[in-house]
């Protein structure tokens, strides 16, 4: 008789509700939703993404052979030592998928389980929406999913975890967790944290001159984006991984002062090499591979300033089934064309609009 592998996803809501749709249908394998609220239950019912749903959690993880726990970061401790008191299959894996991992891997590894596993996971991807309704089943393509396991897990169990993985057609790795928050910490905490600092300086500026706002527009607005991430979520990364942001901080605050030092010097000759290193390193990176921060998906494309243009483009993405994310007239006066930014979710789409656009001869770039 085939055996059935149960798995419980705590919280479905983007990350949570894209891996149970990776999951959902799969020979084999049966995905239960839960949630304290019986109104989401309910909807991750009707939305299909789970095979059933409760509000019972010691009925969610009752003979589960994988727990995936899709919490905030903030409530992740909670949550595991919540398991810890409940009866769990032997050989059950627990999971996460924190955007830090030392913290509830420390946090696992004090409990006694009864051969009951923790691996820490992270999959290095999102979406500028929320909730159950933004879940994708194409989210973790082409991402990193990180696995953080203890150094007493059995490989066996890892493997069997990374197997299961292999339907996110997501990139597997595995490194240990302190590296993982440090690394992280790097290429996308420290980031957010300098997003916001520069965003809030410029509106401290505007107070006294309006100007700032007003041609904030375009390039400032475009890399400074991430100073809009969701508050709460970043209040309970930041502060949970605040010993390695304090250590990065002092590197960053260090590199400010050698940028001051060098425009008191007037020298630059430092500065052509800065900007000579960083664009050689930033030129290596993969262009189009998803990572720690969401990529944007954008097509440009110059359009006269004549009415009816913008609708016309969106109707042919429409009738080739292109879904548009959003769209933007960065400049249009008149008789100067305006620069329109189509924006895409998904990478597929991306490519079919530009195949899509020049067929109709429009001046496409990215």
């Amino acid at each position: 008789m085939t055996t059935t592998t149960k798995i419980a996803i705590l919280g479905v809501g983007l990350i949570g509700g894209s891996l149970a749709l990776c999951f959902k249908g799969k020979p084999g394998l049966h995905v239960i939703g839960y949630s304290p609220r019986a109104s989401s239950a309910e909807k991750y019912v009707e939305r299909g993404v789970v095979d059933e749903a409760t509000t019972d959690l010691e009925e969610a993880v009752k003979d589960a052979h994988y727990i995936f726990i899709c919490s905030p970061v903030g409530m992740l401790e909670e949550t595991i030592l919540h398991l810890n008191t409940l009866t769990l299959r032997r050989g059950c894996v627990i999971t996460d998928v924190g955007s830090t991992k030392a913290s509830v891997t420390a946090c696992a590894s004090k409990l006694n389980w009864n051969e009951v596993y923790f691996v820490g996971g992270h999959p290095m991807a999102g979406s500028e929406r929320s909730g159950v309704e933004a879940a994708s089943l194409l989210l973790f393509e082409n991402a990193y999913y990180v696995l953080t396991p203890t150094s007493d897990c059995p490989d066996k169990v890892i493997q069997e975890l990374r197997q299961l993985l292999q339907y996110t057609r997501a990139h597997i790795i595995q490194m240990d967790a302190e590296e993982h928050d440090r690394v992280v910490g790097a290429i996308s905490h420290l980031p957010h944290i300098v997003a916001s600092a520069l965003v809030n300086q410029v509106r401290q500026y505007n107070d006294s001159n309006e100007l700032h706002l007003v041609l904030a527009a375009g390039g400032f607005r475009d890399i400074t984006r991430i100073a809009s991430s969701d508050p709460t979520v970043w209040r309970d990364i930041l502060i949970n991984n605040r010993q390695v942001m304090l250590d990065l901080l002092q590197d960053w605050q260090d590199k400010v002062e050698e940028w001051k030092d060098v425009l008191l010097r007037e020298d630059g000759d430092w500065i052509e090499e800065s900007f000579r290193l960083s664009g050689h390193f930033r030129n290596q990176m993969p262009e189009r591979r998803k990572g720690a921060i969401h990529a944007l998906y954008d097509v440009y494309m110059d359009i006269p300033d004549t009415p009816g243009v913008i609708g016309r483009i969106a109707t042919q993405l429409g009738q080739e089934e292109i879904n548009l994310s959003n769209l933007q007239i960065i400049e249009s006066r008149e008789d100067v064309p305006g620069v329109l930014r189509l924006s895409f979710r998904e990478e597929q789409n991306w490519e079919r609009a530009q195949v899509c656009l020049r067929a109709l001869g429009y001046e496409v770039y990215v």
